[in-house]
């Protein structure tokens, strides 16, 4: 799966799934921007990576809901790069509470980085996609977007919309060549998961079909796969990688 010559944003990509990520496009030949709200260290440590693979790479901080910030990081990787060819969506936060409970300081922030977040880079790179009729958006969601899941109805919703927005824009930006897809992971094995109590593991595992965590480079090759001419003709859909949790 090659990359060579291309350029891609990944924002969240510090941490987690959003690390994987960046590294295995550089891994298939990728320049790679990421941006990062607070995890300083371990965006300096995947760019590091990014660079010794041989391949540009760049570090922006930005807040993903904030329309300005998220153009202005567009523009700047535009001007480091020379092009941008493939756009991750991957940032996401959760804030958990039963709806009778959930603040409208809990709902908001969940919508706004989770959905308007994607809104915003989405946005930005359309129009350089439509000029060069060509690109590559992956939006990350989740199962519980497809399901639902109790506690959960801010981060439910959003990962719901991300759907709806990946197939609408699907089929506004296809007639340029550009393929809009999602990938909905189920329980993926990061660090908050690899610190919980051994009572919630084994719990997560009893929905596994595979009795096994995910790991994050399981997202990172199905995200990779995407970004390829080997999808070339796969658009506006959502692609689980749950090891059959959803089932």
């Amino acid at each position: 799966m090659s990359l060579e010559g291309k350029s891609a944003i990944v924002t969240g990509g510090s941490v987690g799934i959003g690390a994987s990520i960046a590294v295995k496009l550089a891994e298939a030949g990728a320049n790679v921007a990421l941006n990062y709200r607070k995890h300083r260290e371990e965006a300096e440590a995947i760019l590091d990576t990014v660079e010794q693979l041989g391949h540009k790479g760049l570090l922006v901080q930005a807040d993903i809901s904030n329309f300005e910030e998220a153009a202005n990081m567009v523009k700047a990787v535009q001007d480091a790069f020379g092009q941008i060819d493939i756009l991750v969506n991957n940032a996401g936060i959760n804030w958990d509470g039963v709806i009778w409970k959930m603040t409208e300081e809990q709902w908001d922030s969940v919508l706004d980085i989770n959905l308007k977040g994607y809104f915003n880079y989405i946005r930005a790179v359309a129009p350089l996609f439509r000029e060069q009729k060509s690109g590559r958006i992956i939006n990350v969601t989740s199962i519980n977007g497809l399901r639902g899941k109790f506690g959960q109805s801010n981060y439910s919703a959003s990962k719901a919309g991300i759907i709806g927005l990946t197939k609408t824009v699907a089929r506004e930006l296809g007639k340029y060549g550009i393929t809009v897809n999602a990938v909905a992971p189920g329980l993926i094995e990061t660090d908050m998961m690899k610190n919980a109590d051994e009572s919630v593991r084994v719990a997560a595992l009893e929905d596994i079909v595979l009795k096994r965590m995910g790991q994050p480079e399981d997202v990172a090759n199905v995200v990779t796969f995407l970004c390829t001419d080997l999808a070339k003709h796969v658009t506006g859909e959502v692609i689980k990688v749950d090891g059959g949790q959803y089932i």
